[in-house]
């Protein structure tokens, strides 16, 4: 079954291709929700909601705006944030131990390997290194705006409008 007509009968309610959609998407959605919270029951508690959210706004999809897989992506990126963002997530971090850090820094190093995880690095190969970094702490690690131009010292217009530059020479790479 094609991917189209899948999620027609997802947005119909059919229970087996929301299974089938479930079956295509669920390690990938898992990795970017763990890439930002950095903790595997977090993220299967976000994945779980994640494609509640799905079933219960397949009909708000629309393929005129864009991919599916980016839909997914955005709702899963947004719940990610959301949760690290939380008072009781930010709580429960208070209480981590030492190593963990350890396992923290070397993973945020570590941009290229993510990105290629997900199929992405033949088209961040080709971005400038500012856009490289704008992505990497906006969509890889659920910086706001706001904290992506304290980190690399940049006005804020400048952060949004750099962002958008690189995601319309991302997108027009891409389709």
């Amino acid at each position: 079954m094609q991917q189209d007509q899948l999620i027609v009968q997802l947005q119909a309610g059919n229970e087996r291709a929301f299974e089938r959609i479930y079956q295509l998407y669920s390690e990938s959605i898992f990795g970017i929700i763990y890439t930002i919270t950095r903790d595997k029951n977090v993220s299967e508690e976000i994945l779980q909601d994640v494609f509640l959210k799905i079933w219960n706004n397949a009909s708000s999809y629309n393929s005129d705006k864009g991919r599916f897989f980016t839909w997914i992506l955005n709702i899963a990126r947004n719940a990610s944030i959301d949760k690290i963002r939380s008072k009781d997530f930010k709580n429960k971090q208070l209480n981590l131990k030492s190593d963990n850090f350890v396992d923290i820094l070397e993973a945020k190093s570590n941009f290229s390997s993510k990105i290629d995880a997900i199929g992405l690095q033949k088209y961040i190969d080709i971005l400038e290194p500012v856009c490289k970094k704008l992505i990497d702490l906006l969509f890889f690690k659920g910086f706001t705006q706001k904290e992506t131009a304290e980190k690399l010292n940049m006005p804020l217009g400048t952060v949004k409008t750099r962002n958008r530059v690189c995601i319309d020479k991302l997108r027009s790479t891409v389709i």
